[in-house]
């Protein structure tokens, strides 16, 4: 029984996308209700529901309240260029993510002294629950949030010190590697490791998207030149409206 009632709702939901894709629903089209598209497909409301959900997920279709309430086929949004940024000094966003062609802002809020969990402690090769700096960013392209990171770096390495504070003090926002050099870490290296992701109700509507949409989640660490981890970040971005570009030197190769 469970197993038609599963394949019910994904036979549904390859219906739904199939009429959007082959333009039977186009963009802006609003949906029947659930009780004309159960009729329709001979199922209950609930399988209905499910099936509705999953292409909401996908992001081809959006749900609102109030006035006008319903759930229409989404028009797709414009993409646009996300460069990495390398040099932390040529870009307005202190995580080397700078959207092009927008005026860039950035909101950050610093916590000293926060146990570390278990995953970022792992990260950091730091014991659970040792006190950590958090910082929480929103970068802003003309006034409206596009991507979103959170920083952990060990309190102990950077207590007393004038860059304790990420955002704050004479270096406020001038990327890892600068702020650390200044109380003698030399920062080598970073990594990356890109994921894909759904966002959660709460982080959706900071971002204007819709729960479930997808997104990438980069896990960024800084390591210093002895190989310790001194920076971690998990930085998000909706997938559906940035492509991330890394423009990465070469040296010249010579002829033979």
């Amino acid at each position: 029984m469970a197993d038609r009632q599963e394949a019910g709702y994904l036979r549904v939901a390859q219906a739904l996308r199939d009429r959007i894709v082959d333009g039977t629903w186009p963009a802006g089209h609003k949906l029947p209700n659930r009780p004309a598209l159960a009729a329709e497909f001979g199922v209950g409301e609930n399988t209905v529901r499910q099936a509705v959900e999953i292409v909401l997920a996908e992001g081809l279709l959006e749900s609102f309240r109030g006035r006008g309430r319903g759930t229409f086929v989404r028009t797709p949004r414009e993409r646009h260029i996300l460069p990495r940024t390398l040099t932390p000094a040529a870009a307005p966003s202190p995580l080397g993510l700078t959207p092009a062609g927008y005026l860039v802002s950035v909101e950050a809020e610093s916590t000293a002294k926060v146990p570390a969990p278990a995953a970022i402690a792992a990260r950091l090769g730091i014991e659970e629950d040792d006190l950590c700096v958090r910082t929480d960013y929103e970068v802003l392209a003309d006034l409206r949030c596009v991507l979103t990171a959170t920083s952990w770096e060990p309190y102990a390495l950077t207590k007393s010190t004038p860059v304790v504070l990420p955002e704050g003090g004479p270096l406020a926002g001038r990327g890892v590697a600068e702020r650390m050099s200044q109380i003698g870490v030399t920062v080598v290296r970073v990594t990356e490791v890109p994921r894909p992701v759904q966002l959660e109700r709460e982080t959706a509507q900071l971002l204007g998207t819709t729960p479930g949409a997808q997104a990438i989640s980069i896990e960024r660490t800084h390591y210093e030149i002895g190989g310790r981890a001194v920076e971690t970040a998990d930085i998000l971005v909706p997938a559906e409206r940035w492509d991330i570009t890394y423009d990465i030197p070469l040296n010249p190769v010579p002829r033979t």
